[in-house]
């Protein structure tokens, strides 16, 4: 399934009858993607601190409790099954202002829940609404853009999204204090009912009717198996969502491993990970506007995997083979969270890159594949309990190596002449 060259203006994809007019401007689009992709961690994030106050007020269990974020993960991943391939058929704004709509209404029914299932209920529905703007988002980008234009913007995207999932635990904790768990549910459904009057007015459809895919669900599972099937796509797949569960596995173990293990306070803490959270986006920025089309994007990406395969090793020589305090730890770890601002918007762009008449489809492949990989990298880093960082440090260098591996075996980088974004 080979890519479609590039023959008008650099990283944009020209259409038959499209004029300049219709591009949409760079910064309002990069503020309503990143909004979309933002939506659903933000939906995570911004919800964690109520968790406590949410079981004491219905009277349930923290294993139920946590069952409203299990069925929000789980519409959002299998949401992207479905209404990535949808977008292929119907167009992107539908689906994607539809979506918005009824994540704003299950928003406002959370906010009025009477129980915990009603509660669980709803979250599952906002998840599967939610997934609507992250895999759309994608899509447009593979639309309006070719290459090294789309590695840019995806870049230039975890800006907003990037940063959004920084600040959401701070807003979250402070809303506690003026409202209850319900009031957060609240400012979500006003944060999405935003969003999409902001989706609604500046986004225009991307995908012209000629160009999209009919046949139904039959023609949808031969295209995600031939998408399954292209080697190269599944390599890139692999090797985002590996770098993605490395990611998930350092969130899941280092609030633990931290403080538990190396006794940094909260406050230290919270530090540290917005310190790393900023230096992922930061190493985003660098990619897109430095890196890529410098260098050959099969270079670049091999260099953050070799970053992030490097920092797996240091931490578990750091926690196995020496007695290295809180700063040794810390930077490692800093090491981690930052050559995935070079993996993940490298790797998307490369894979959309193989599917140029199904990027709704083939994004919704990725998403679900990140989304459940990374569900899977928390048990891994807690395998070995409460008294050793090692399980984090293991799994982290492990799904390094599994990313590596994919990319070598799959994607064969030495054969990749000329570099498949650089058109």
């Amino acid at each position: 399934m080979a890519a479609t060259p590039q023959t008008s203006t650099p990283g944009h994809r020209p259409r038959r009858g499209e004029t300049q007019d219709r591009r949409p401007r760079r910064l309002p689009l990069v503020l309503v993607l990143g909004s979309l992709t933002a939506l659903g961690p933000l939906t995570i994030d911004l919800y964690l601190p109520a968790l406590p106050r949410v079981g004491a007020d219905l009277h349930v269990s923290q294993a139920v409790t946590q069952l409203t974020l299990t069925a929000f993960m789980a519409g959002i991943a299998l949401g992207q099954l479905v209404v990535g391939p949808l977008s292929d058929t119907l167009g992107r704004r539908r689906p994607l202002l539809t979506g918005l709509s009824v994540y704003v209404v299950a928003g406002a029914l959370c906010a009025l829940a009477p129980d915990p299932g009603v509660l669980i209920g709803m979250r599952l529905v906002q998840g599967l609404a939610g997934a609507a703007g992250i895999v759309i988002a994608r899509a447009v980008v593979r639309d309006l853009y070719d290459g090294l234009g789309a590695a840019r913007l995806l870049s230039s995207l975890m800006l907003v999204s990037g940063t959004a999932p920084i600040l959401a635990p701070v807003l979250g904790a402070q809303l506690l204090r003026l409202t209850s768990w319900r009031g957060v549910f609240v400012a979500l459904t006003l944060l999405g009912l935003a969003v999409l009057v902001a989706t609604a007015a500046l986004l225009t459809e991307t995908l012209p009717p000629q160009e999209r895919r009919h046949g139904g669900l039959p023609a949808t599972l031969r295209t995600m198996r031939d998408l399954v099937r292209d080697r190269a796509f599944t390599g890139y797949l692999l090797t985002g969502s590996l770098g993605f569960a490395a990611l998930f596995a350092y969130i899941a173990g280092s609030s633990f491993t931290l403080q538990e293990v190396y006794g940094a306070s909260p406050q230290t803490y919270s530090l540290l990970f917005g310190l790393n959270s900023l230096g992922m986006v930061a190493t985003g920025q660098l990619n897109g506007k430095f890196l890529l089309g410098r260098y050959p994007s099969h270079r670049v990406l091999a260099i953050g995997l070799a970053v992030l395969g490097a920092a797996g090793a240091a931490l578990v020589l750091l926690v196995t083979a020496t007695h290295a305090g809180l700063p040794w730890i810390a930077a490692a770890l800093f090491l981690t969270a930052c050559p995935v601002g070079m993996i993940l918007p490298t790797t998307t762009a490369l894979s959309l890159q193989r599917a140029p008449l199904a990027a709704g489809s083939a994004s919704a492949l990725l998403g679900t594949t990140q989304f459940l990989m990374g569900a899977l990298a928390p048990a891994l880093a807690g395998l070995g309990g409460q008294s050793t960082a090692l399980p984090m440090a293991l799994s982290v260098l492990g799904l390094a190596v599994a990313a590596a591996g994919s990319f070598l075996v799959l994607c064969r980088p030495w054969r990749a002449v000329p570099d498949p974004l650089a058109r």
